[in-house]
């Protein structure tokens, strides 16, 4: 698994596409001036990054933190502001960190946890967690995990606790099914029930009926899951739910508007030739995957961003050993369950986030093949 391990990046796990949850307050719709239906550049970020965190306060600005810069993991976070259309510095986490998780918490704050400071199987991933406080900018620390991890996923579930799974202790190496609970009142974490397999790289989508729908993933350095399961906050226990149609990795999971969830793309395996185009279509009331549409062609460590028009736009991406990223993006329409071309961005990209705004549109920042600290807004 060589060649995907050196690309594994935080956009691969849901950072930000595939760990969703309604945020704590309504932001106020602010449409950023002057862009038209389709893609535009916006105020550029302070650095480039990718494998980094994109979350939408309930301000309707979007904290940027973490990732990879040309120099190693950054500790450095920033803010996009719709109404100015423009990025600016904000506090600094306490520690750099790449392939960590960010969660808008019921009471405003973001909860970084975990992350990886190098890209090395000797040296330990982070267990710390800070808070970011929008109110002042800044970040503070809060608990500690009972695992390092990176590659996992983190969930705000409906009673306000954040469900931690999975991921790495070290660089492609630890692989963990254990899971904890942070919880905002304490400050501190817990654990819970531990998934039935080890999983690093999985997406992990909250159900409409407070479960969280955890899928595929890698359990060791041989093995891509076709498995999934659910997390049942009521038990504090997982169990098995139905397999996808192919094992994946490096995909993205989308919770629609009908309350399904549309899984799309990934690799069955790091070697040449294993790239999917297909997607999965999750019914909660069955259990039961599906077969829904074909993507036009293979992608990994794209973005998949749900529309307030309930389609899905599909960014970016790797399309496969010789195609690199990818500047063409798709859009999924769930009443025909398939997929349709949606213009092309401004730049290629991967491991880039892509974060819904109040406004509807769509930021569009960073990623691995970018070229310097660029962002851009797609304007449906």
């Amino acid at each position: 698994m060589v060649f995907l391990a050196a690309a594994l990046v935080a956009g691969a796990c849901g950072g930000g596409a595939a760990t969703t949850a309604p945020p704590p307050a309504t932001p106020v719709p602010v449409l950023v001036p002057n862009h038209g239906s389709g893609y535009a550049s916006t105020g550029p970020m302070s650095v480039p990054r990718w494998g980094h965190t994109a979350t939408l306060l309930a301000n309707g600005q979007v904290l940027i933190a973490g990732g990879r810069g040309g120099s190693g993991p950054l500790a450095s976070a920033e803010i996009y502001d719709p109404r100015t259309d423009s990025f600016t510095a904000t506090g600094s986490m306490a520690t750099a960190r790449v392939s960590h998780t960010a969660t808008l918490l019921t009471n405003g704050k973001v909860l970084i946890t975990g992350g990886e400071i190098d890209q090395s199987s000797d040296i330990p991933n982070l267990a710390s967690a800070e808070l970011y406080d929008p109110a002042n900018g800044s970040f503070s620390p809060t608990g500690s995990m009972s695992s390092a991890r990176s590659q996992h996923t983190a969930t705000l579930l409906a009673n306000g606790k954040v469900l931690i799974a999975g991921g790495m202790t070290a660089y492609m190496n630890g692989y963990l099914a254990s899971a904890e609970l942070y919880d905002p009142d304490k400050g501190s974490f817990s654990r819970t029930g531990a998934m039935t397999s080890p999983r690093t790289g999985q997406t992990a989508t909250l159900l409409t009926n407070g479960k969280v729908l955890l899928t595929g993933g890698i359990a060791d350095s041989d093995t891509v899951l076709a498995s999934a399961e659910l997390y049942d906050p009521a038990k504090g226990s997982f169990s098995s739910t139905g397999s996808l149609s192919s094992s994946r990795w490096a995909h993205t999971a989308t919770a629609l508007a009908n309350g399904k969830v549309l899984v799309v793309g990934g690799t069955t395996y790091g070697t040449m030739g294993s790239f999917l185009a297909t997607a999965d279509l999750y019914d909660p009331d069955t259990g039961v995957f599906g077969a829904t549409g074909t993507l036009s062609g293979t992608r990994l460590f794209h973005a998949a961003t749900l529309l307030a028009s309930g389609m899905v736009l599909i960014t970016g991406g790797m399309g496969g050993p010789s195609d690199g990223a990818l500047i063409a993006a798709e859009l999924y329409d769930p009443s025909g369950g398939t997929f349709g071309p949606a213009g092309s961005m401004t730049t290629l990209r991967s491991g880039h986030t892509a974060t819904l705004l109040a406004s509807g549109q769509v930021l569009i920042a960073g990623g691995g093949y970018g070229d310097g600290p660029t962002a851009e807004l797609y304007t449906p």
